[in-house]
């Protein structure tokens, strides 16, 4: 097939699951055509099977904010024309398959029908999608799509609670390469980052609000004044990360804290790590988690949206109620000082990484999904 992909290409759980879902079925043989504002933060350069065509939105006079979702249209309708899509695969709501139904519409006046594909992933139903200016843009799009998914149960039923959704949503659950996201010991690396030795506590994110990356400050600054041996290393960036300083600096943990942008490839420092720290206030899945248990790294999470699903209480780590410090301070704390239980949860979280959300597991319900949409149109 010869699939056109749009997504967000920057730092972020919906940009990277696009992209490699890209690159893995341009493994299985279909062309794929990335359509979007920049090169996808995963995709790095094109290779064999996989073209990038650039979003460019001119500036005029007239426009205080240039039109980027009409732009985006306009070079769907071309790409689809010129190297004849089967299918749009849009990836988030706003504003990717609202510009693919029109560009649809657009190619149908053609002669030509792509059916659009969108898969939801998570703000773009829980935050933005339900701000009163954007919903009815939302509530169509998701109807007039050919194919709808979910990346989680929980995405699925918010969906179905906050909008009027009468077409069918799958739930195709995001997923990684557990070949490459495996744990590699790097003795060299921990003593790089970690040059006093002690435990390893990462969290990674993209340092909005909703992360909650001061409760994990929160909970390091207790370890630490328990007396243990204890490094926190931060990966990512984003709005956050000032008020996250600030914060280490007023607790005085400063210098046992790493903040080291965005790390990329990630699995390098998932590799070191004996905890992965996720006190996310709404997460529609976990990719970040995830990622951390294909290394053998036991999660401490907060218990709510899709995180459940993901990370088994007592298997792959433990849950704990949304902003309870004193929770997340205890589990962290029994892994850390308890070697027999952190293998044992680390072991669990691998397990189920691979038996439940490796690609090649997952991938092919796409394939299967679109052969439905295609049969339908």
């Amino acid at each position: 097939m010869n699939i056109g992909i749009t997504c967000y290409p920057v730092y972020g759980g919906s940009g990277v699951v696009a992209t490699e879902l890209g690159k893995a079925l341009a493994l299985r043989g279909h062309q794929i055509h990335f359509i979007a504002y920049s090169m996808p933060f995963r995709l790095a350069h094109v290779t064999e099977n996989i073209s990038f065509h650039e979003v460019a939105v001119n500036t005029y006079p007239l426009f205080e904010y240039p039109p980027y979702s009409l732009a985006l249209t306009g070079k769907m309708v071309d790409v689809a024309r010129f190297e004849h899509l089967d299918i749009l695969h849009v990836h988030y709501a706003i504003p990717h398959a609202t510009s693919a139904v029109l560009a649809r519409e657009i190619l149908r006046e053609q002669g030509v029908y792509v059916p659009v594909f969108t898969t939801l992933h998570g703000t773009d139903i829980t935050l933005v999608g339900q701000d009163p200016g954007f919903a009815p843009v939302v509530n169509h799009a998701i109807n007039h799509s050919d194919g709808v998914t979910a990346v989680s149960e929980y995405l699925r039923s918010e969906t179905k609670r906050h909008f009027q959704v009468d077409a069918p949503i799958e739930v195709i659950p995001n997923f990684i390469d557990t070949t490459r996201f495996r744990r590699c010991e790097n003795k060299a690396f921990k003593q790089a980052v970690c040059p006093d030795g002690g435990k390893v506590i990462v969290h990674v994110s993209n340092f909005r609000p909703v992360k909650r990356v001061e409760d994990v400050i929160r909970v390091f600054h207790r370890l630490v004044q328990d007396g243990m041996a204890v490094n926190l290393l931060l990966a990512g960036d984003g709005p956050d990360r000032m008020s996250a300083e600030r914060l280490a600096r007023e607790l005085g943990v400063w210098g046992q804290i790493r903040f080291l942008g965005k790390q990329e490839p990630i699995e390098e420092l998932l590799s070191i790590a004996d905890v992965f720290l996720i006190p996310s206030g709404s997460e529609t899945f976990g990719l970040a988690a995830l990622e951390a248990m294909a290394c053998n790294v036991p999660i401490v999470s907060s218990n709510i949206g899709g995180l459940p699903e993901l990370n088994v209480d007592g298997e792959t780590g433990f849950l704990c109620p949304l902003g309870d410090i004193d929770a997340l301070t205890r589990k962290t704390r029994a892994i850390l000082s308890d070697d027999a239980l952190q293998q044992r949860l680390a072991k669990g979280a691998r397990r189920r990484a691979v038996e439940m959300f490796d690609q090649d597991r997952i991938v092919p319900m796409y394939e299967a999904y679109y052969e439905q949409a295609l049969q339908a149109a």
